[in-house]
């Protein structure tokens, strides 16, 4: 998986792969040797009956009696589950086809019931940590706020579960979590927050209500009280560009949308590239007075400039610095608007005409002008921003803003373009990149499977069951009402793997039984019978595996848990239902005519062993 999900997610498949491996080396090294040095030594008493056939026909055989032990020494053993569960297997593969279908039908369940599942591709977070982002208009200085997160500061510290605030004013927070975008420096009107809880209890409670107290204390300013989230880093979590040539239309187009954002529940704020102006004071000349001042608009614009900027009028040196000097206007008489009316400007040196003051040459006016022309993919865009409450899903809100746009019928004039970006875009890509090398694992995995079992219908029954796996991994989300997301897929991709190790013994075993290779009933229900311990006990450990998991209630591994356990816990469903029935109706062609056992030796045997 590359990219930066393939490095927070590789070190599972790392684990799991080297697990595997060392399983392996162990299971056929230590494993053996202890079986023949443990077991070799076990202490089972037998009695030997020594019988001779009546009138001295045929030869005498000898009958080997074992008395039953211990059950840590021969395993647990339910007779009369055991009667019911052989006879329910009698039943599926006197009719396989039957049997096929009942044991479908979860799967079935699990692939519809995915639809209604809530989406939220990247896992969530329960952290003793959140930010706080707040963002002014253009103009305002950067004491102002200071001033105003201050007084933000102390609402937030007046709730007894926030430990600290700290506050960075012009610039972003310093990166203290992975996917955190630090990208704001130099910008006196913005300022963010990170705020340390004593617990990560109540923590969503906490961010609604302080979401609401900072919008009432600064109702002039854009505030923002997010969770951190999983996954990679993204400016909101809705997102929608619209593409075009004409900057007007852009702009009118995307206040059609923020007025049709605003009215989604759950939608805290709404923002967008080109509707936010900053507030210019612009001086409408009369070329007339200006030619007979004797000046250009050139020297007015560089007098203006620097009365109110400033000129460079020399520099300092500081230890190793040079510092520049500029001079410039007092605060006061800067921030005066009759102060610079006032001013008198100096006409060119080669000229005996008097200084003439500014208002003289023209009007003082208001003027707005756009805070930034963003461009992507070498396009004018108009990026709309979408912030919902942290307890509220993306998707929820995307498919809300979808519907009402598709309601009020809102369309684009020709040559201009929109899409949807924040999480539903990262989303798409997380997952195109997750399927980017499926197919060569399905195609290594299905030849494995046609070189260990030698049949490529075989293999096709496992494949049914793989399929079989995930459905089942689906119907569970449902079952515990957990959320589809990055974690759950990647829960389910790995589950594939384990579910079809109970098939693979069922279907060894029947084609190591010569009777039931050649799809004799009764002894494809002994194979499954007999397989029914192994595929049990591989599936019991597996999911005790993921106890700790579930238990923990983590909302990052819950989702994981959830896929991988019960797809597994419904495997054997597969394994010892689906499976023998599959395979007798692929060996129905190779039935011997008679229809009967084929027996291994026309003598009968030396030797009986019987369980008493």
């Amino acid at each position: 998986l590359p990219g930066a999900a393939g490095e927070f997610v590789g070190s599972i498949a790392l684990s799991v792969i080297l697990s595997l491996i060392s399983s392996l080396a162990i299971s056929l090294t230590v494993i053996a040797a202890l079986t023949g040095r443990m077991l070799g030594n076990s202490h089972q008493r037998y009695e030997t009956v020594i019988r001779k056939p009546r009138h001295g026909l045929g030869d005498k055989f000898v009958m080997v009696l074992m008395r039953p032990g211990s059950w840590w020494n021969d395993g647990c053993s339910l007779p009369r589950l055991g009667r019911l569960y052989r006879r329910s297997i009698e039943r599926l593969t006197a009719r396989p086809r039957l049997g096929i279908a009942l044991t479908l039908t979860l799967p079935l369940i699990g692939f519809i019931s995915a639809q209604t599942l809530e989406n939220q591709f990247f896992p969530l977070l329960d952290r003793d940590q959140f930010h706080i982002e707040v963002e002014f208009s253009s103009q305002t200085a950067i004491d102002q706020t200071r001033e105003a997160v201050l007084q933000a500061s102390d609402v937030i510290l007046e709730h007894p579960n926030v430990k600290d605030v700290h506050w960075f004013v012009g610039e972003s927070v310093p990166k203290f979590y992975y996917n955190l975008t630090s990208n704001r420096e130099n910008q006196p009107y913005y300022a963010q927050a990170m705020v340390q809880l004593t617990s990560a209890q109540g923590g969503n409670a906490l961010i609604q209500d302080l979401q609401t107290e900072l919008d009432r204390l600064m109702p002039s300013a854009r505030v923002l009280v997010q969770k951190l989230q999983q996954g990679p880093p993204f400016n909101a979590p809705v997102e929608m560009r619209i593409y075009g040539p004409d900057l007007d239309q852009l702009r009118q187009m995307g206040m059609e949308v923020r007025e049709i954002a605003t009215t989604i529940p759950n939608v805290v704020h709404v923002r967008d590239d080109l509707t936010e102006g900053r507030p210019k004071l612009g001086l409408f000349v009369d070329n007339e007075q200006v030619q007979q001042a004797g000046l250009t608009n050139t020297d007015l614009a560089q007098q203006l400039s620097a009365y109110s900027e400033g000129v460079t009028g020399g520099a300092i040196l500081e230890s190793t610095e040079n510092l520049p000097v500029r001079v410039r206007l007092t605060n006061t008489d800067r921030a005066s608007l009759e102060t610079l009316a006032s001013l008198d400007l100096r006409p060119d040196q080669a000229s005996d005409r008097a200084f003439r003051p500014a208002s003289a040459l023209g009007e003082f006016e208001l003027v707005s002008e756009l805070a930034s022309i963003a461009r992507r993919h070498e396009q004018r865009v108009n990026t709309l921003q979408v912030f919902t409450t942290p307890d509220v899903l993306p998707a929820t809100v995307l498919e809300a803003l979808q519907a009402r746009l598709a309601e009020e019928n809102f369309a684009l004039p020709p040559g201009y373009s929109y899409e949807f970006g924040g999480e539903y875009a990262e989303r798409n890509t997380a997952v195109g990149q997750l399927m980017l090398y499926v197919p060569l694992l399905l195609l290594i995995m299905l030849t494995a499977l046609v070189l260990s079992l030698g049949s490529f219908r075989q293999t096709g029954i496992i494949a049914a069951v793989a399929v079989g796996s995930v459905g089942m991994a689906l119907f569970s989300l449902k079952v515990f009402g957990s959320l589809l997301g990055f974690m759950a897929i990647v829960g389910t991709m790995g589950l594939v793997g384990i579910a079809i190790n109970g098939a693979i013994i069922v279907l060894s075993a029947l084609n190591q039984d010569p009777q039931a290779k050649y799809g004799d009933r009764k002894a494809v229900q002994d194979v499954v019978v007999k397989a029914t311990r192994h595929v049990l006990t591989t599936t019991i450990t597996t999911m005790v595996g993921f106890v700790p998991l579930l238990a923990s209630g983590d909302p990052f591994w819950a989702p994981l848990a959830i896929a991988i356990a019960g797809g597994i816990g419904g495997s054997p469903i597969l394994a010892l239902y689906f499976t023998p029935a599959a395979y007798l109706l692929l060996q129905r062609r190779r039935s011997p005519s008679n229809h009967q056992r084929p027996n291994q030796s026309t003598e009968p045997p030396s030797v009986e062993h019987f369980t008493m």
